[in-house]
């Protein structure tokens, strides 16, 4: 049986970084297969990476929903897999028994499943009953409870096993002592790991990935461009909190899957938990609320992410009418906000400004408007 290494942390040019950013997970495709509508009775597998070799469209940890009907929520390659996955999640649903399956695209052994994908990477996918009330369903409910409340979670993959049932655990029973034991150890280090043990001839290897919270972004202003930036922050599975001060603009309709709250800007640190927020974009387009969000945000420290849309010379305004804070908010401060797309459109902004957001969370150097 091939073993598969984890790629776990966030790398520049192939070296390994300290992660200094939030505790975020960019991944969230828990999320999105959460938020998908299913009927209670349509019968659907899950499919987890539990581990990945060499160049894969995903890593441990992803998912995807197949449909009885035919149909799939998620991706886990670019569309190469899928149907051969189809074939044995159909075996899943007649039997009702779990499997793991083996992809294996590093040359040309690819030809023997006939996928040509030339991926070049290895990657084993676990199998599992997902309907309403089966033990995998009950467990990503669990987890995205969990996550949405801003809590870490630690989910167990078990894909080899003598003396477990295949398929996705909470840590909790019937899991074994050494795979609870191990599951807090994903949890105190805030990291996935892959897990074997062997005794006395029985084997057991599980995939344990820590579930840190998706990124919840803080949307300041809710006028007609905050729209595009909250689809597109929510389109990526992200919490996402509107915030504004004009009745008509804080409408939860006209913000499909965020949370709204109409406040006046001076009380933002009383109505939104800052310290729970990983990124704050303050564009209400109105620069008394704008100063008093930017005054609110700096004397909270929280988050460490704050950006400001508008023209350099405007946020010069600001920076005077800010006074002694505006020193404390500007190691935080990306102004104007996004990233040097050429954008032109109210959506080619949002595109800008959640892609540095995005970059930034990931670590990853990225090219932003001037700063002035």
């Amino acid at each position: 049986m091939s073993s598969y290494p984890t790629s776990l942390l966030p790398s520049v040019g192939g070296e390994r970084v300290l992660d200094t950013r939030p505790d975020v997970r960019l991944d969230t495709s828990l999320e999105l297969l959460l938020d998908h509508p299913l009927t209670e009775a349509e019968p659907r597998v899950l499919a987890t990476v539990v581990a990945t070799s060499g160049s894969t469209y995903r890593k441990a940890g992803a998912r995807m929903l197949i449909l009885a009907n035919g149909g799939y929520v998620g991706l886990l390659s670019g569309g190469c897999l899928e149907a051969d996955l189809k074939e044995h999640a159909d075996q899943v649903l007649r039997h009702g028994v779990p499997r793991a399956v083996e992809y294996d695209m590093r040359g040309p052994d690819d030809i023997l499943f006939g996928i040509a994908a030339g991926c070049e990477g290895a990657m084993r996918i676990l199998l599992e009953p997902a309907g309403r009330g089966t033990p995998a369903d009950c467990a990503l409910q669990a987890s995205g409870s969990r996550v949405r409340a801003g809590l870490p979670m630690a989910l167990v993959a078990v894909h080899e096993s003598t003396d477990l049932p295949l398929g996705t655990y909470v840590a909790a029973p019937p899991l074994t002592p050494a795979l609870l034991t191990a599951s807090s150890q994903a949890l105190a280090a805030s990291m996935s790991r892959e897990v074997e043990f062997e005794t006395a001839g029985h084997r057991t290897r599980a995939f344990i990935q820590y579930l840190a919270p998706a990124p919840h972004l803080l949307v300041c202003g809710g006028g007609p461009d905050a729209q595009p930036v909250v689809a597109a922050a929510s389109a990526l599975g992200w919490r996402v909190t509107v915030v504004d001060h004009r009745p008509a603009y804080a409408v939860a309709t006209r913000f499909p899957g965020a949370e709204v709250k109409l406040i006046r800007a001076p009380l933002l640190r009383s109505a939104v938990e800052l310290e729970g927020c990983h990124a704050a974009v303050v564009m209400s387009h109105h620069f008394p609320s704008d100063a008093a969000f930017l005054r609110e945000l700096a004397q909270a420290g929280h988050p460490a992410f704050v950006g400001l849309l508008g023209p350099a010379a405007r946020r010069a305004r600001l920076v005077r009418e800010l006074g002694a804070d505006m020193e404390a908010l500007r190691p935080r401060l990306r102004g104007p906000v996004g990233l040097d797309l050429g954008a032109v459109t109210p959506e080619g902004i949002a595109l800008a400004i959640v892609s540095q957001i995005h970059a930034w969370l990931a670590g990853r150097a990225a090219q932003s408007y001037p700063q002035a």
